[in-house]
Formats: structure tokens, C-alpha cells, sequence
């Protein structure tokens, strides 16, 4: 797999279960503007491999800008530096040399077997990919995005934050034609990091543990003062997830548009559950999830990686 990324307090969590569940291999990150700027995201993404003890997974740098529009980042959310909380200072790898578009194309023609790629931020990289370079179609078993939902927004009334930042990217990834499987806020809502969930990362009694439940903390407290939600919805690990067991996620095979000129609605996601429009369907779309299941996975993965790296 190959994850796209940026790092946000959840994106975190989701590069941990995919570097620490033995059943993946992850190739490489690319790195886009959206929680924070390009950077700032780029960094965080180099933090949490360090801190996870995978400093040999290349890292590269992708797009800093919406493809149309000028960047909204999420400082609200996650802080000035991305990943407010907990002290992550320490050496870290340098990027790749390229863009992350580049890393992608790269990684992907030279995978001897099709590759999963998880989106975990906006789609700018990806759409990109898919324009710039068609000839790695064949390559791409299956994009798996954190995006969107089939009922309400949080940046705009319909709007998920990940594609109201860059619509048009997204519009791009749902039109191409190939498996698309889209984990929106709908299923994500159910993956609540309650104080239960914060005190399990930090019984582990290690570094990577206290770490966790330092992220969560800081985004709770983000999330009750933005939203006025007491447990923060962990959105990006469940795209993760969806990849390791599909059982934990189910799916609908349904057709899914995005609202690019809408007054109120730019960025919504058009979700037609019951086929009322006629088209054929694009996307295998979350509408349940094993929630114990879920964090199970994450635990598991947060131990093995916090034990290896006492």
C-alpha cells in the first residue's frame, strides 16, 4: 500500500496501524497541504515514522495548494503545528527527493503486484496522479479515501473537510473508473477516542502509547470546543482498516458525485443510497462499522509498535 496524507491527530494514528499490522507493507507516504500546510504535514508524517521506528519509509512532499482555490487549513482542529500535544522533537529523516506524485508514479510501476492506495487528506495528490501519469491505472488495485458522507458535513452544512478543500480532485478520483471505496463521516462518527479509549493507549506504558494518548487528548479538547462533542471521532485509521479486514467496514456498491458549483453545498458528496439518479454506481461506500473490532486493530498494532521501540 501506499498512503497519501496529511498529518492531523487521526492521519497519525492511521500511519501507526499501517506501519504496525504485519499483514501490510507500506511502500511509501506522500504528503498534501490540508490539516496544515505542506511542511508542517510533511514533518508530522516523518515524526510519527521516527517515532514508530520506520524511518526507512520514503516520505515525499506532494501538493501544497488545492487544485483550484486557495488552502483553508484546520489549525482549529489540530493546532498550529499539525499535531499539538504531545512533545514530538527529535531527529527525523528528510524527505525524498521529488514530489509526492512522483514517489507515488515511481512505487507503483515498480510493484510487482497491484498496489492499495489510501488517501487519508484532500485528493490533490491523487487526482494528479491519475491525470499526469494513466499508465499507472493498471498498477492500482483500489484507492481507499477518508472523505465526504452520506448524511451531513463538518466544514459546511454537507461538507467533509477533506473534500470541500479541493472538490475538484475528488470529483477527478470518483470519475476515474477504477475501485473506489470511500470511508465518510457517516461511519466515522462511530470510532469514538472516549476517555476509556485514551486510558488503553496510555496502559500500554510506552512511549508510543503516552504519545497516542497525548494526541487524543489534545483532539478532544479540539473537538469540544469546535463542535461541542466530548469524544473525537478518529476518522483516517478506519480507511486503514477497511484494507487489513474488510469485515470490519461495511460497504454499499452505490453511485457517488461531488457538488462542485453548489451555493450552499459546494463539496458535498451526492451519495444515492436508493438509485433514485439513474447512473451507475462508481463507489463502494461505508455505512457500518465493527467498532470494537476497529480498535482492537489499532491497539494491537500501537503495542507491537511501542513494545519493539522501548
Amino acid at each position: 500500500m501506499i498512503v497519501d496524507c496529511d498529518p492531523g491527530h487521526d492521519d497519525a494514528l492511521a500511519l501507526l496501524l499501517a506501519v504496525g499490522d504485519p499483514r501490510l507493507r507500506l511502500l511509501g507516504v506522500s504528503t498534501v497541504a490540508g490539516n496544515q500546510t505542506l511542511d508542517k504535514t510533511t514533518r508530522n508524517a516523518l515524526r510519527i515514522l521516527a517515532l514508530a521506528g520506520a524511518t526507512g519509509i520514503p516520505v515525499a512532499a506532494g501538493s501544497d495548494r488545492p487544485l483550484i482555490g486557495e488552502l483553508t487549513v484546520a489549525a482549529d482542529i489540530h493546532g498550529s503545528s499539525g499535531l499539538d500535544g504531545p512533545d514530538l522533537d527529535g531527529p527525523v529523516a528528510e524527505p525524498a527527493d521529488g514530489p509526492g506524485v512522483e514517489l507515488m508514479r515511481r512505487l507503483l510501476m515498480a510493484s510487482a503486484e497491484p498496489v492499495e492506495l489510501i488517501a487519508l487528506g484532500p485528493l490533490t495528490n491523487v487526482a494528479l496522479l491519475l491525470r499526469d501519469h494513466p499508465e499507472v491505472a493498471p498498477r492500482i488495485r483500489r484507492i481507499v479515501f477518508m472523505g465526504g458522507s452520506t448524511e451531513r458535513g463538518n466544514t459546511t452544512p454537507y461538507g467533509e473537510f477533506n473534500i470541500v478543500t479541493d472538490p475538484e480532485a475528488a470529483d477527478v478520483v470518483l470519475r476515474s473508473g477504477l475501485p473506489v471505496t470511500m470511508i465518510g463521516l457517516n461511519v466515522t462518527h462511530q470510532a469514538l477516542a472516549t476517555p476509556a479509549i485514551i486510558d488503553r493507549f496510555r496502559a500500554m506504558d510506552t512511549r508510543l502509547g503516552t504519545v497516542c494518548a497525548e494526541l487524543m487528548t489534545f483532539f478532544a479538547g479540539a473537538y469540544l470546543r469546535t463542535f461541542g462533542l466530548a469524544d473525537p471521532p478518529v476518522h483516517d485509521p478506519i480507511a486503514v482498516a477497511a484494507v487489513i479486514d474488510p469485515s470490519v467496514v461495511h460497504t454499499v456498491h452505490v453511485p457517488v458525485a461531488v457538488e462542485l458549483t453548489g451555493t450552499h453545498t459546494r463539496g458535498a458528496t451526492v451519495v444515492d443510497l436508493h438509485r433514485r439518479t439513474g447512473r451507475p454506481p462508481n463507489a463502494d461506500v461505508a455505512v457500518g462499522l465493527e467498532v470494537d473490532a476497529f480498535w482492537n486493530l489499532l491497539m494491537t498494532a500501537v503495542r507491537r509498535l511501542g513494545e519493539a521501540t522501548r
